[in-house]
C-alpha cells in the first residue's frame, strides 16, 4: 500500500422526468431517472439517463455543479429519517442505486434513540473514490472502496436518487471498522441558511447540537448489528471547509486513476458514456447500456415493523464539549 500524497423512502413522482436541482457544469442538467422494482426490496433499482440513454451514477454524473467549482452534485441515497440502506452499487454495470444486503435480505439501518433512521440526507459525490490501496496519513487506515460519503444538513428532506447542488462546509474522519470513511458535511444550495452557513464553525452557531449528535450517531450506529464501536479521527473534531475540499479533490484524483485504467478496477464496474479519457467508455448502442430495463416505477414494498424498534446505545468515547 502507498501513503496518500496530499493533504422513510419518499416515492418520487419525478421518476422519468428531469431531476430538479441539477445545474451541473457541462451537460448534467438534463439527467433523468429510470426506476424499476419496489423500493424497500432487493428488486429496486434507480438508473440515470440522458435523452433516453442510461448513464452511470458513479462515473457520468459530474462532481462539480458549476464552472467555479464552488458547488457539487450530491446523489441522495438515504433521505433523512429513513432506514432503507440504498447506495450507488459498484458491482453492477452503470452503477444504479440499489438497497444494500444484510443476511440475504434488504438492509435497513437501525434507529438509534432518540433518532429515526439517518439524521441527515445521506449520499455520495459522484466521480470520487476512496481507494483501498492508499493509506491516509491523517487516519492511518485505507479507504473504504466507495465514492466519498456526504451528509447534507439542510431543512428539506430529500428523495432517493435526487441530485442536490450543495456547498461544502467541512468533513468528519470516520474510522469505520478499520477503514477510512470520510463524511463530507454540506448544505443544499436552496436552503434558507445557505448564505449564512459557510464553514464548519457556522454549523454549531445555526444548528447547535447537530455535529455532536452526528458524532454520537456515527460512533454507535453499527453496535446493534454486533459490530464494534466506530471512532472518529482528530479526537472527534470535524475539520473545516478547506481541509474537506482537499480530501474531496484527492478522492476525485483517485477516481480519475480508476476510470482511466491506471488503477486496477478489481470488482468495480467502470463502464461509462462520457468520461473522455476513460478506457472503459462505450457508445449508447453498447449491449449493456441498451438492455437496461425501461422506466417502470412501482409502489414501495411494506417495511417489517421490526425496523421501527429503537436501540438504546451510547458511545464509550463520545466527544464532549
Amino acid at each position: 500500500m502507498k501513503i496518500l500524497s496530499s493533504a422513510v423512502f419518499v416515492c418520487s413522482l419525478l421518476f422519468g422526468t428531469v431531476i430538479p436541482g441539477i445545474m451541473a457544469y457541462g451537460t448534467a442538467d438534463d439527467i433523468t431517472m429510470r426506476t424499476f422494482g419496489a423500493p424497500n426490496s432487493l428488486d429496486f433499482h434507480i438508473y440515470y439517463e440522458r435523452n433516453g440513454q442510461a448513464l452511470s451514477a458513479f462515473h457520468d454524473i459530474p462532481l462539480f455543479a458549476n464552472e467555479e467549482k464552488t458547488l457539487y452534485n450530491m446523489v441522495v441515497e438515504i433521505p433523512r429519517w429513513t432506514n432503507a440502506k440504498n447506495e450507488i452499487n459498484k458491482e453492477i454495470p452503470l452503477n444504479p442505486i440499489k438497497q444494500d444486503v444484510a443476511d440475504g435480505k434488504a438492509r435497513f439501518v437501525p434507529n438509534i434513540f432518540p433518532f429515526k433512521g439517518y439524521i441527515w440526507n445521506y449520499g455520495a459525490f459522484p466521480q470520487t473514490w476512496e481507494d483501498p490501496g492508499f493509506i491516509s496519513p491523517y487516519t492511518g487506515f485505507k479507504g473504504d472502496n466507495d465514492p466519498i460519503d456526504v451528509i447534507e444538513i439542510g431543512q428539506n428532506v430529500g428523495t432517493v436518487g435526487e441530485i442536490k447542488q450543495v456547498k461544502v462546509l467541512g468533513i468528519i474522519g470516520l474510522l469505520d471498522q478499520d477503514e477510512t470513511d470520510w463524511k463530507v458535511v454540506v448544505i443544499d444550495s436552496k436552503d434558507p441558511l445557505f448564505d449564512k452557513i459557510n464553514d464548519i464553525e457556522d454549523v454549531e452557531m445555526y444548528k447547535p447540537g447537530y455535529l455532536k449528535s452526528t458524532d454520537t450517531f456515527l460512533r454507535v450506529y453499527k453496535l446493534p448489528s454486533g459490530k464494534k464501536e466506530n471512532t472518529i479521527a482528530f479526537d472527534g473534531e470535524a475539520k473545516n471547509k478547506e481541509f474537506a475540499t482537499s480530501i474531496i479533490l484527492e478522492t476525485h484524483e483517485h477516481w480519475k486513476l480508476l476510470i482511466n485504467g491506471t488503477t486496477p478496477r478489481q470488482d468495480i464496474q467502470t463502464i461509462n458514456l462520457s468520461v473522455a479519457d476513460s478506457s472503459y467508455r462505450v457508445d449508447a448502442d453498447n449491449y449493456t447500456v441498451s438492455r437496461i430495463a425501461e422506466n417502470s416505477p412501482v409502489a414501495p414494498a411494506p417495511i417489517d415493523i421490526k425496523h421501527d424498534e429503537w436501540f438504546y446505545v451510547s458511545a464509550t468515547s463520545n466527544n464532549e464539549e
